[in-house]
């Protein structure tokens, strides 16, 4: 028996680092491609990346002016697909804000700077909070909700005719930046010059 002992210490041993082995390779993670935490896309190479909530730093002493406006006017070219109850919400124009420059503190973002310039126009602003993506989603303004013309309609930012591809509270705003909100109703952004799943999409 104890020649046979050694050999049966030597294969339990090797079990052992089998097991171990195929427990660190099922451990690994799933190969989320660049994405990163929040599963966002890499930003296209010189534009800005996103500043995550947590770590925005505003400094309040310290004040630039950007230019805001907020449009809907492509509900206009599809009525017949908006809410009935919504019809009367669409300016004429289309036009809900025309452009407007406003002050705005460093480090402060689209989110921060839309949600103050829809207050201070009594203009109504609705939001909510998406942990997956780490940023506030816009769902309506100006009582104009996604879905309320078409399933592909909904609310879209764009910075110097730039569509990000993360959301508006992890965009830093930098002097003399021109923010858009637009309403998209086809293509999921592709009406306004945006279009999901292409380069710089975000809500």
């Amino acid at each position: 028996m104890r020649r046979f002992k050694p050999l049966c210490t030597l294969l339990l041993a090797l079990l052992l680092l089998l097991c171990a082995a195929c427990g660190q390779q099922a451990a690994q993670p799933e190969d989320t491609g660049d994405k990163d935490q929040y599963m966002t896309d890499p930003v296209p190479e010189g534009k800005p990346a996103p500043v995550e909530p947590q770590d925005s730093d505003v400094d309040a002493d310290t004040k630039y002016t950007c230019t805001i406006s907020i449009s809907c006017e492509t509900i206009l070219d599809n009525m017949d697909k908006c809410a009935e109850s919504k019809k009367a919400l669409v300016p004429e124009d289309g036009i809900i804000l025309p452009a407007t420059e406003v002050t705005f503190s460093d480090g402060e973002s689209v989110y921060d700077v839309l949600q103050r310039v829809c207050k201070a126009n009594k203009i109504h602003m609705e939001s909510s909070w998406t942990p997956m993506y780490n940023s506030y989603y816009i769902e309506g303004i100006n009582h104009l909700y996604e879905f309320d013309v078409g399933p592909e309609s909904g609310w879209m930012y764009k910075v110097n005719d730039w569509f990000p591809n993360y959301g508006c509270s992890a965009y830093a705003v930098e002097k003399g930046d021109d923010i858009v909100w637009c309403y998209t109703c086809k293509g999921y952004g592709k009406d306004v010059g945006g279009g999901w799943m292409t380069e710089g999409t975000a809500k």
